[in-house]
């Protein structure tokens, strides 16, 4: 049971989150070498597999249960379990990524870039937290920063849907490049 895996003296320290840079770099080189949508959103789907592995069995369960929590809009159970993994793996970047996209649906947009920058301290190229940052400095209406995290984002992974906003016409679009 996973509530059991990160209770008793054994379980006490999450182990240390392994160095995932030389595989993310690779895969940023094939994001902005990629042709077409199609192949920049294959790559994007890779980013994430990585992103998304957790140090270890009892953590990669708790995400798990977190994820499929909030795809069934159990906001307050997907917040425990994401609470849960950072108690455990601290310095894991995707526990605070995902506890921030949580603050973020629940509209507490200075939790969630607490979260994000957190994240970010942990794993600087983290691309969705970066998009996070961006989206949630968007709703604050902090839009220059919003339009660097995202220009930051797009900088590793030009294939992000979010990439639309920065066109003119779009809220993030630089001053005077209007429709």
């Amino acid at each position: 049971m996973v509530l059991a895996a990160f209770s008793g003296p054994a379980a006490s320290a999450c182990p240390p989150v392994p160095d995932q840079s030389a595989q993310l770099r690779g895969l940023f080189d094939r994001a902005r070498a990629a042709s077409s949508e199609s192949e920049g959103r294959l790559v994007s789907g890779l980013m994430w597999q990585v992103w998304l592995q957790a140090p270890d069995d009892a953590a990669q369960q708790v995400l798990d249960r977190g994820l499929a929590r909030r795809s069934s809009y159990d906001f307050l159970g997907a917040m425990a379990d994401f609470e849960r993994l950072i108690d455990y793996c601290p310095h894991y970047a995707e526990g605070f990524n995902q506890r921030a996209y949580i603050h973020f649906l629940r509209e507490d947009f200075v939790d969630a870039l607490s979260d994000l920058d957190r994240a970010l301290v942990l794993s600087p190229d983290h691309v969705p937290a970066l998009t996070g940052r961006a989206l949630t400095l968007l709703k604050l209406g902090q839009i220059a920063q919003a339009r660097q995290q995202l220009q930051a984002a797009l900088a590793l992974n030009p294939w992000l849907s979010e990439r639309f906003l920065l066109l003119p016409g779009g809220p993030l679009a630089p001053k005077g490049e209007d429709i």
